[in-house]
């Protein structure tokens, strides 16, 4: 099974196992990995599971399309950056094993 490492904004590091086609935030959900809050449930209308992709695999999991309801959301987070993904939008396949994602210092 594919594993997401989520790093916590003060270092620590939870490498989870997430079934494929499984979206990254509920695979923080479904093992408790704090700092993501996922307040809408995955529906895409909240942006509290905003996550930074690493460098290293936004080839693999790419940027929200423009005019997209994610990008759109993304407005509202905080601290985006160039690598910010909602991670409700991010599902989990076999080319993700591995995938890298850190954590803001807050979802509001």
């Amino acid at each position: 099974m594919p594993k997401v490492t989520y790093i916590e904004f003060n270092g620590t590091a939870h490498e989870v196992e997430v079934p494929v086609g499984l979206s990254v935030m509920k695979g923080a959900v479904n093992n408790g990995v704090p700092g993501i809050d996922a307040d809408c449930g995955g529906e895409c209308a909240c942006a509290t599971c905003h996550v930074y992709v690493d460098d290293a695999w936004l080839a693999r999991t790419g940027l929200p399309q423009p005019g997209s309801m994610e990008e759109s959301m993304l407005s509202f987070a905080a601290l985006k950056e160039a690598n910010s993904r909602l991670s409700c939008q991010i599902a989990m396949s076999e080319a993700l094993d591995g995938l890298i994602v850190r954590l803001p210092e807050g979802q509001h």
